[in-house]
């Protein structure tokens, strides 16, 4: 068996979605004859912990973990956060527009943290790495990003060592949707922008995870760049009971920040609710996941405080049992510059509820291009009342009459085993 290591900071007990790609992708290596190696941190600053995925972990990997030390105590200090508080998603958007403290925090990220707060583990990763490699030789490198230290790891490997490396860009560097808020020099824009481009040029492979990323990826170093999707994985989904509740119940699944704030949504909801009464009794937006209080004090300043129900991180597993009770499903994109390029996790796992999926973001962008593939839901501008409303009295009335539902069809190939066979594909060439 042929082994691969693979570089990521996120890795169970932690949660979120940047853990799903490389849990889900490893699942299967085994059976397509790779050892996945995972090398990770001992004690990583996780937003979230969903203990449940260490059961995922197929028994033949093998862990390799050593000590992180994270600068987050002292933005904790600095911004006054409780000692141990978790940090959200979306929080750089947040404190770029904060206080003097948080904008201070900001600017120490941006400048002096580069590429990412974990850069103080690059060095003692080389470093021990090197001595494990030397014992025990791969066949593959992989590094994951962000945080895009890992590429560093990978890259410091990649000077001592004849290994193939693939580096796997799960969202940009310099084009990320928060790049420009993080109060950047010309000096710090400039080492960024230096170490990204040395990561795109030693990497045998740079992949990304959409159309867009893979083309501006492209521009930065002149080189092809590969595309392998996220996706779902079908063992989630069995034992699930695809069986929507009696609300007409709109749902959210994941972190859910600020700059993914659907205003329009909530003031169209909001008429709606105020305008008929059944709807306002039948309606229920229910968010599961880390969410933004700026998401929640629309909803309430629009009059659906009574028909909002919130519910905390859940483990993966049970978060999916909850989403599949629903009616729609709701992806909002970010607001961004890079907008037209993001694919979130969550929308293949909502492909694969078959469920209605109301996507709100740039109408030209790749995800609208999967949802009208596979047939899995509509795609409406961040400013377009008129379609929202349209769409969701369309919805609400097929509902009423039991008949809310979609045919959907071809969203098979974005299954994880089919994926890492992609990525298996890539080492051979």
């Amino acid at each position: 068996m042929k082994k691969v290591l693979i570089i990521t900071y996120y890795w169970p007990p932690s949660g979120g979605g940047g853990v799903m790609r490389w849990l889900k992708m490893s699942k299967y290596l085994p059976g397509l004859g790779w050892k996945p190696v995972i090398f990770t941190p001992e004690n990583p600053d996780a937003s979230v912990v969903d203990e449940s995925l260490t059961a995922e972990i197929h028994p033949e990997t093998e862990i390799l973990k050593t000590p992180i030390w994270e600068p987050y105590e002292v933005f904790r200090k600095l911004t006054g956060k409780k000692k141990g508080e978790k940090f959200k998603a979306g929080y750089i958007s947040e404190a770029s527009s904060g206080n003097w403290k948080s904008k201070l925090s900001v600017f120490i990220r941006g400048n002096f943290l580069i590429p990412d707060p974990r850069k103080f583990w690059i060095k003692p990763s080389v470093k021990f790495l090197t001595n494990y490699l030397k014992e025990n030789p791969v066949d593959l490198i992989i590094s994951t990003g962000p945080p895009h230290s890992m590429h560093l790891i990978a890259l410091g490997l990649k000077e001592k060592f004849a290994i193939p490396w693939i580096a796997d860009f799960r969202d940009p560097w310099t084009d990320i949707d928060f790049y420009n808020k993080l109060r950047l020099t010309k000096w710090g824009d400039k080492k960024h922008r230096k170490l990204e481009l040395k990561v795109l040029q030693k990497a045998d492979h740079v992949v990304t995870v959409s159309p867009n990323c893979a083309k501006d990826l492209s521009k930065i170093h002149g080189k092809k760049v590969e595309i392998i999707h996220n996706g779902f994985d079908p063992e989630d989904f069995e034992g699930i009971s695809f069986s929507p509740d009696n609300s007409f119940s709109i749902s959210h699944f994941g972190a859910f920040n600020r700059d993914r704030n659907p205003k329009v949504l909530w003031k169209v909801l909001g008429k709606l609710a105020e305008e008929n009464r059944t709807f306002k009794e039948k309606l229920r937006i229910r968010l599961i996941g880390q969410t933004d209080d700026s998401v929640i004090q629309e909803i309430e300043n629009n009059g659906l405080k009574e028909n909002l129900v919130q519910t905390e991180h859940l483990p993966h597993k049970k978060g999916l049992e909850e989403l599949a009770k629903s009616q729609v499903l709701l992806l909002p994109i970010n607001d961004a510059p890079n907008a037209r390029g993001i694919l979130p996790g969550k929308m293949y796992e909502y492909m694969a509820m078959k469920r209605p999926i109301l996507a709100i973001g740039p109408t030209d962008a790749d995800f609208v291009n999967i949802l009208n593939e596979t047939k899995t839901g509509i795609a409406f501008d961040f400013n377009d009342a008129v379609g929202i409303r349209k769409t969701l009295e369309n919805y609400f009335n097929l509902f009423i009459e039991g008949e809310l539902q979609v045919e959907s069809s071809a969203f098979e190939k974005f299954s994880r085993k089919n994926l890492a066979q992609k990525f298996i594909d890539l080492s051979g060439k």
